[in-house]
């Protein structure tokens, strides 16, 4: 009956109360730690009635958790008797989002004791990792408590749940929608989240993160305002982001993980649909951090030192200079990136303009080019002119040499013989000269090719001493122009100089002569020789 049942309850309490009076006052204080949290929980069963109850009572509940896993911390032994009132509380509020702050520490206790149980901690992953940040993205509390979450745990989290490197598109929502506040932690996550799998997918991922902030932004108003709504009816991007035809281009933006493909094909016409949205305080934003976080990933991927994964990200710089949101200035600070990242890339792989010479040819020989992505094809031709020689790679041949010379004699031919095009301003001093130093360089390395250089130099020299030309608009620019030429064309004069002078052996351009002993030779005479002499 109810009496034997109290009877033996209140039998089971004194007893256990008697046992851990006989602990030592460490451990006993541990006990009733852990008593006190279960029975919290316990009494948190009951939806509170009252927002501000609400609010206490998930406060309760994060408290709990956090002493309960410190308990557990420090007494292994626990970890056995907790698990299952973790397992209860997480089954109970894994389905109401807004028990997501109670839900992280639970996070924590999983990550940090689940091991031990041999616990299966995917479901709190896929909640975590997945349904967080897709739908909490706007949260600001929530992405600082995540962000801070995977900072502290990196290497926890890298060894116990390396799923979640999958899951960056759906972090990079927090950065999207609220850029200022956490891009200092995406600084220090970014280089966590380049593998080998993920590093091309992520670069496409964060030059379209304006149009992922655009498009959380249309998201949100979709849900907000009726399609019947006179209001929205003004927001052509949101008429699209409502249209099943272009439903496939938003819905790859807000992917939960990676895996589904690099990018889409029709960037452009994404591009064109969230072209009003280019000048949204929360896009703009978005937009400046971008460059910043790019310098981190090419920073962490040449650490990889993987030549193929490297030869792609060529492709995908030179592919993505003209793919980008039409936003003021966000073109200019991408190229600069880009041209930054692409000589330090060849730099360290010279062989790496021989593989992808083909690509790089195709680019520099677009005279376009030349006008819309200055600051990319100055550097695309640079590299070609300093690495596409025999002593970079043993590969180079005399033809492809000639190929890059004629498809660059081309360009500068039909850049200084004709107008630039409508809407287009002059070509860049930089550009020319840069051109004609790599027309320089390439036919001192094929000596079949100088007749034809010097030829094209002298010409330009003598066109522009007759006076003005349609392709400078600057005098002091022009005279630096012929300047220049008229150095190259004096050096092309003498083959062997030339190709001493514009194509120097490594051991000039990286003198080691503090560690050659040979050299260092005079040095040690002349300081023995002073210390006899002072005797």
């Amino acid at each position: 009956d109810r009496s034997e049942v109290e009877g033996s309850v209140v039998s089971m309490v004194s007893v256990t109360s008697s046992s851990s009076r006989l602990l030592p006052p460490k451990e006993r204080l541990r006990e009733k730690a852990f008593q006190y949290c279960q029975r919290l929980i316990e009494q948190c069963d009951r939806r509170a009635q009252k927002k501000a109850d609400s609010e206490l009572q998930k406060a309760c509940l994060v408290e709990a958790v956090c002493i309960l896993d410190c308990v557990c911390a420090e007494d292994a032994s626990m970890v056995y008797r907790a698990f299952p009132c973790m397992k209860a509380l997480f089954g109970r509020l894994s389905s109401d989002l807004s028990f997501a702050r109670v839900l992280l520490p639970i996070a924590q206790f999983y990550l940090n004791h689940g091991e031990m149980d041999t616990v299966d901690c995917e479901r709190v992953w896929k909640l975590v990792f997945g349904q967080f940040p897709a739908e909490l993205f706007n949260d600001a509390f929530l992405a600082y408590e995540l962000l801070r979450f995977l900072r502290l745990n990196l290497e926890n989290i890298q060894s116990r749940a390396p799923e979640f490197v999958q899951f960056f598109p759906n972090f990079l929502k927090f950065l999207a929608w609220d850029s200022p506040a956490v891009v200092e932690d995406f600084v220090d996550l970014l280089p966590s989240l380049v593998t080998t799998g993920t590093a091309v997918e992520l670069l496409h991922t964060l030059l379209d993160l304006p149009c992922l902030a655009a498009t959380l932004v249309l998201q949100l108003r979709s849900t907000c305002l009726p399609i019947a709504d006179p209001n929205s009816r003004g927001l052509l991007s949101l008429e699209a982001f409502r249209n099943p035809a272009f439903r496939g281009l938003f819905l790859f933006l807000l992917r939960a993980q990676a895996g589904s493909g690099d990018t889409i094909d029709r960037l452009s016409t994404l591009h064109e649909l969230l072209a009003e949205a280019a000048d949204w305080p929360r896009v703009v934003r978005c937009a400046q951090t971008v460059p910043v976080l790019l310098h981190v990933y090419f920073n962490t991927v040449v650490k990889m030192d993987d030549r193929k994964l490297l030869a792609h990200l060529v492709l995908v710089m030179l592919e993505r200079s003209s793919l980008l949101l039409r936003i003021p200035s966000y073109s200019k600070e991408i190229h600069r990136v880009f041209s930054c990242h692409l000589r330090r890339l060849c730099k360290l792989h010279p062989s790496l303009v021989v593989d992808q010479s083909h690509e790089l040819l195709e680019f520099a020989g677009a005279t376009a080019n030349v006008y819309n992505k200055e600051e990319v094809y100055t550097h695309v031709v640079w590299v070609l002119g300093e690495y596409l020689s025999v002593s970079s790679d043993s590969r180079c041949s005399v033809k492809l040499i000639t190929s890059c010379f004629e498809a660059l004699e081309a360009v500068l031919f039909e850049i200084t013989s004709s107008t630039p095009p409508p809407g287009t301003i002059c070509p860049a001093p930089r550009v020319i000269t840069t051109l004609m130093s790599a027309l320089a360089k390439l036919a001192s390395r094929s000596h079949d090719l100088i007749p034809r250089a010097s030829l094209f130099l002298s010409k330009l020299r003598t066109v522009s001493r007759n006076g003005s030309v349609a392709w400078c608009a600057d005098e002091e620019d022009l005279v630096a122009i012929v300047t220049r030429g008229e150095e190259l064309w004096s050096l092309l004069k003498a083959p062997g100089v030339a190709q001493s002078v514009l194509t120097p052996p490594a051991y000039v351009t990286t003198p080691r002569w503090h560690r050659d002993t040979s050299v260092a030779m005079p040095l040690q005479l002349r300081a023995l020789t002073s210390l006899t002499h002072s005797q």
